[in-house]
């Protein structure tokens, strides 16, 4: 029996499912004109929930949520129906609909990291419902949650300081599934080519005389390796959200489990310093080693509490919790030969508990002074965070391997750089963020006009520890002020301009104990490795505007962005050496542009793009002066398209593009990344089984199986994300 390469399976596959999908979406009208005009009213109402949407609205921190047209801020949030549709399996699958955020991983690993206005967003940065340093750290499955929320820009009044030291850019902040005013029963089982299948639960109520009480629970199971050669992934989530909402009083309890493991999983390749860009393999060429894994395990979640004092008076309440544990033995794949793909092969092994506490507390008051209106809101915050670690580094393997025909090495046994207990990890660090915040909205011309001007008092006290003694090695504690002044001008309706002055905060990046040698060859120990540097305080400037006109909504924004820049140099006292500091300044320039909506009956479209200018500024004896940051695209374009046919009912097509442009590979910026296109295709059609909606799904992405470096984007050193292959994924979601 001859076997089919892989591609080929794949191919066949595809066709046969969407010939099947599209055969069943002709036969099934006609059955459905027989069961009359019911049938009709439950395939459009399964329709309209199934429509993929932004809605102009989402989380402002601290100022609540918020419709986007009444704030100085760019938000947006992407609803539960656009998570169903298109199966993702990271958070980072959702985010790639947004046309201003690009998607890479860290060094080394399979956590998600996500660059918005050119700066980095960390897992560990992810808000859950407005509190931070909950989230998991590195994926994120997304079957929990009922909205995705997108803040563009800096946040440090909005949200405080980001516990993981990234946020610069912008936040993400995930909303819990909550009971919703109809009872929900779904089940939905789902397939990934080759081999990864799955299912999943989601049942709502609402109980109590008057729904006062909800309850929702949903879980997700999935296994089993995808589209990358050889790599595995599974997922196990469970969720439960219980709300109370009667009078003056509102509740809400959440709570989260999640498991998830990557094995085989393709990492970044390590360019260091070779002369060109090597060309991009296979999109599905597994260039990682069978061994390598990571498990990754979470429990958390919140409680919070909302009372009514008086009528436009409210005290609120929220304290989170999260206890972590992740394992993960890593390879890291060095290019050592453009031209012919030679690569070396390092390992480590790196054990990390986390245990993270959150509370915010505060009171909002709406009021008004003669013809002026006031929203008032005042309160605090703190965050506390236990990091526990060890690891062990080894040798770069004897054997070598090729990028374009990646083989099997054995592991090195020489370990060349250990610290800690590897059994019982001990603390490498403690964190404590507190602050205090107050601001005041007053609204002008019947609220056509409004002016925020608010400030929080942020301190920072961050302790580290030896995890070979537990002895403390670097400590501080800082106090800085965030200040934020914003005006929104209404001149008509459906009309908002806006602008702003925010500022973010993070705790300084700690001074890695290696770096890449500028020469080659194997990395250069840093001569303060393990300092924390002081806190970066970063300024934005911002103006734009939104317009809603008819179904379509719009925004521009036009931001500038300066951010302290740490970066590993050379050490000038010490040869063979590296030190690491705030050596610069990078200055992001740039226009966003966002339309969503529906253009016409039944035609959906979710696009935009942006347009970054991210340049080294101020840098130690104008080294690399005027450069362009790393990993930052010149621009970024994406359009997603949804057709309900007017003529097969009940069938809905789907089309996306992502583009991306140049970017730099290397901080010298003599190495770059070319631009890249992906295509994915898909459709969805509704049947009725038993008067109950049946919603089948059927996506291809990357259509055309481009091969692509994606990214460059990193911290300390050059590394190159390879775009991800032809992916073919099918689910049947079932509301009974």
């Amino acid at each position: 029996m001859t076997t089919l390469p892989y591609r080929r399976r794949l191919l066949l596959a595809t066709s046969l499912g969407l010939t099947g999908l599209g055969l069943t979406g002709l036969a099934i009208p006609a059955a459905a004109q027989e069961r009359g005009e019911d049938t009709n009213v439950i395939v459009v109402t399964a329709q309209r929930a199934n429509q993929s949407g932004v809605e102009q609205q989402g989380s402002a921190g601290v100022l609540g949520n918020k419709d986007a047209a009444d704030v100085p801020f760019s938000i947006r949030s992407y609803n539960e129906a656009l998570i169903l549709n298109q199966q993702p399996q990271t958070l980072g699958q959702v985010l790639e609909n947004d046309p201003t955020i690009r998607t890479t991983t860290g060094f080394g690993i399979a956590g998600e990291l996500f660059v918005i206005r050119g700066f980095a967003l960390a897992g560990d940065d992810i808000g859950y419902d407005g509190l931070y340093g909950i989230m998991p750290r590195q994926l994120v499955a997304p079957e929990l949650y009922q909205s995705v929320q997108v803040l563009n820009g800096a946040s440090a009044f909005l949200n405080g300081a980001a516990p993981g030291g990234t946020g610069i850019g912008g936040s993400v902040n995930l909303v819990p599934k909550r009971a919703g005013e109809n009872d929900l029963n779904r089940a939905t089982v789902g397939f990934t080519a080759p081999e990864h299948i799955g299912g999943s639960f989601d049942i709502a109520r609402r109980m109590g005389a008057n729904g006062e009480w909800g309850i929702r629970v949903n879980g997700t199971a999935r296994s089993g390796d995808v589209a990358i050669d050889d790599e595995f992934r599974s997922a196990y989530v469970l969720g439960a959200g219980i709300d109370y909402n009667s009078g003056p009083l509102r509740a809400s309890l959440d709570l989260a489990y999640q498991r998830v493991k990557v094995s085989h999983f393709r990492p970044k390749l390590q360019i260091n310093s070779v002369s060109a860009i090597p060309a991009a393999p296979d999109a599905e060429t597994n260039f990682g080693q069978p061994w390598q894994f990571t498990t990754l395990r979470d429990i958390f979640g919140q409680a919070r509490i909302e009372y009514d004092i008086a009528k436009d008076v409210m005290a609120y309440a929220a304290f989170g919790a999260r206890d972590g544990a992740e394992e993960g033995i890593y390879s890291t794949p060095g290019l050592v030969n453009a031209a012919t793909g030679e690569m070396t092969v390092g390992s480590s092994f790196i054990p990390r508990t986390d245990n993270n506490e959150a509370a915010t507390a505060g009171v909002r008051a709406k009021f008004a002074t003669s013809n002026i209106t006031h929203e008032v809101n005042a309160g605090g915050s703190i965050n506390w965070l236990v990091n526990r670690n060890a690891f062990e580094f080894f040798a770069l393997s004897a054997q070598s391997n090729n990028l374009y025909a990646p083989v099997e090495v054995t592991p090195s046994s020489t370990v060349t750089f250990a610290s800690g207990d590897l059994d019982n990890p001990r603390p490498a660090g403690r964190t404590r963020l507190t602050s205090g915040f107050i601001s005041d909205t007053l609204g002008f011309w019947d609220d056509r006009i409004f002016l925020t001007a608010g400030l929080r008092v942020q301190s920072i006290n961050v302790r580290s520890f030896s995890n070979e003694t537990g002895a403390l090695t670097n400590a501080y504690d800082e106090d800085k002020i965030t200040p934020v002044f914003g005006l929104v001008v209404k001149p008509a309706a459906g009309l908002s301009l806006y602008a702003n002055r925010i500022e973010a905060l993070v705790q300084g990046d700690v001074a890695p104990v290696s770096g890449p040698n500028p020469a080659g060859g194997a990395d250069l120990p840093v001569t303060n490795a393990g300092e924390i540097l002081p806190p970066f305080v970063s300024e934005q400037y911002e103006i734009g505007g939104k317009l809603a006109l008819g179904g379509i909504d719009m925004s521009l924004a036009l931001f500038q962005i300066d951010r302290e820049t740490a970066i590993l140099r050379s050490a000038p006292d010490q040869a063979g050496a590296l030190e690491f500091g705030p050596f610069g300044i990078q200055r992001n320039r740039g226009v966003e542009f966002t339309i969503a909506g529906e253009l016409s009956q039944g035609l959906r479209l979710i696009a935009g793009g942006s347009v970054i200018d991210a340049k080294l500024r101020r840098t130690q004896n104008g080294v690399n002066e005027g450069n362009q940051a790393v990993g930052v695209p010149e621009y970024l374009l994406n359009a997603n398209l949804e057709w309900d046919v007017p003529f097969i009912p009940a069938l809905t097509l789907t089309g996306r593009v992502v583009h991306t442009g140049d970017q730099a590979a290397n901080i010298g910026n003599t190495l770059f990344l070319e631009d890249w296109t992906r295509v994915d295709l898909g459709l969805r059609y509704v049947a009725v089984v038993a008067d109950r909606p049946l919603t089948l799904r059927a996506t291809l992405d990357n259509v055309a199986d481009a091969d692509y470096w994606a990214s460059a984007f990193d911290s300390f050193r050059p590394d190159l994300q390879l775009g991800a292959p032809r992916t073919f994924k099918a689910s049947l979601t079932y509301d009974f």
